[in-house]
């Protein structure tokens, strides 16, 4: 992803910044999170922002129920938040949920080896196959 959006105004953060959202006086950190334009930082330093436009989250048997319940919750109370995906590390399964121009949120679920994962806020699609590459789901079996 970092590639694809490279010269264009996207910050990229890969598990290293913090979220900061205030109307939960929650901080959480997200796997990825884009934000458009320039990041709106809070508190001293650049580690905390408050505006992506896109959060991604990589689901695993301890964090599921959180990341698709409680979290989302929280994020859905961001202004500048567009797009969240889910990504399942034990199988072919992507979550996609789009914030419509209604402020309603739309989902989109996907468990093709052969699907594509297509943003709809930033210009980028990707295969599955890519997504998925390398991981031996018989070694990341949850049951």
């Amino acid at each position: 992803m970092k590639f694809a959006l490279k010269g264009q105004a996207y910050d990229i953060y890969i598990g290293d910044v913090r979220l900061w959202i205030p109307d939960y006086s929650q901080y959480t950190y997200p796997d990825t999170m884009v934000i458009q334009g320039k990041p709106i930082y809070t508190g001293k330093g650049k580690t905390t922002v408050m505006n992506p436009l896109l959060i991604v989250e990589v689901l695993s048997k301890s964090t599921r129920n959180y990341d698709q319940g409680e979290k989302f919750l929280y994020y859905r109370s961001i202004p500048h938040f567009q797009e969240y995906i889910l990504i399942d590390q034990a199988r072919y399964h992507v979550i996609q949920y789009t914030k419509t121009s209604e402020e309603k949120w739309l989902l989109t679920e996907q468990t093709s080896e052969a699907a594509i994962l297509e943003l709809n806020n930033i210009d980028f699609t990707i295969n599955f196959s890519d997504i998925y590459e390398g991981i031996n789901f018989e070694e990341n079996d949850e049951s």
